[in-house]
């Protein structure tokens, strides 16, 4: 290292050295949060964890019991929003990558998804009050919420679907149409398969949002407390986020080990999709062809 006028000057190797220490140190101010509030939620969480907690019913006021009806309650809404909004989702993907022309009408509509990403949940949440609940008559119930969800999770799904097939590279489509393939044969046997990894992370990431959500539920599917599970889509639901507002904030003298123990089931939930997704994401990357 050589000095010139009285500053430094580096050679390539302690830039590069420079250049990963301040990538490390943003990783750890990035990871360091939470790690922090995984810690917390274990330290004053973890003492709540039981069988009874996982597999009972609340009572005494929600002070006591488990939560049980939540936990059930947040996996139909989260199967619900997957079963409307991954296939439309991934469908408007393929059309918007592979079929639709670049016109105006096609750059209006990605600004609509990019745009539809930023707006609030709670509006979501207004309109589907305003549309399922009360004009389609749904009512109160996972239908509605689920519903509402879906068309909150589809621009993550499409954004990020529509980026990973845009990512196979342009000469797989070509060869295999040049060996007597359609289209739509080179899209579902080369194209969807080699785009899968990136589809899969979309569909996480807007299903871990939709299940961590409160607004949206709250307006369209979401209950107080309910003394039974639900057996229909038209039946109302608990919910964990909505559950964990409610003894938060409407329960006096709530324990808050059962606050902090409600928070890491839900953590425990989208992990364990995100692990899910980890998994399978890896199997598909280990077959790709480039």
């Amino acid at each position: 290292m050589a000095t010139r006028g009285g500053f430094f000057k580096f050679d390539r190797n302690n830039q590069q050295k420079l250049g990963f220490a301040l990538l490390s140190l943003v990783a750890l101010l990035t990871i360091l949060p939470i790690i922090v509030i995984l810690s917390m939620l274990v330290f004053k969480g973890g003492s709540a964890i039981s069988w009874e907690f996982i597999s009972g019913f609340p009572y005494d006021g929600m002070r006591e019991g488990g939560i049980l009806p939540a936990i059930i309650g947040t996996f139909y809404l989260t199967i619900g929003t997957a079963i409307f909004s991954v296939p439309l989702g991934v469908a408007s993907a393929i059309y918007l990558s592979e079929y639709a022309k670049d016109s105006l009408l096609t750059r209006i509509i990605r600004l609509a998804i990019i745009n539809l990403s930023g707006i609030p949940s709670v509006v979501y949440g207004l309109f589907g009050l305003g549309l399922f609940v009360l004009f389609l008559k749904f009512g109160t119930s996972i239908l509605s919420a689920s519903l509402t969800l879906s068309i909150m999770t589809l621009p993550v799904i499409i954004s990020t679907s529509e980026e990973a097939l845009r990512a196979v590279p342009q000469s797989f489509r070509t060869v295999s149409i040049s060996l007597g393939a359609t289209k739509w044969q080179t899209i579902r046997r080369i194209v969807l398969p080699e785009a899968l990894p990136g589809i899969i992370t979309g569909i996480i990431l807007g299903l871990e949002r939709a299940a961590g959500e409160t607004a949206p539920i709250l307006f369209t599917g979401a209950a107080f407390f309910l003394p039974n599970l639900p057996t229909t889509f038209f039946d109302a639901t608990m919910a964990l986020p909505y559950h964990l507002f409610v003894i938060s904030t409407q329960i006096p003298e709530m324990p808050i080990r059962i606050q902090f123990g409600t928070a890491l089931v839900l953590i425990t939930f989208v992990l364990g999709m995100n692990l899910l997704a980890t998994v399978v994401r890896s199997r598909a990357r280990a077959k790709r062809q480039w």
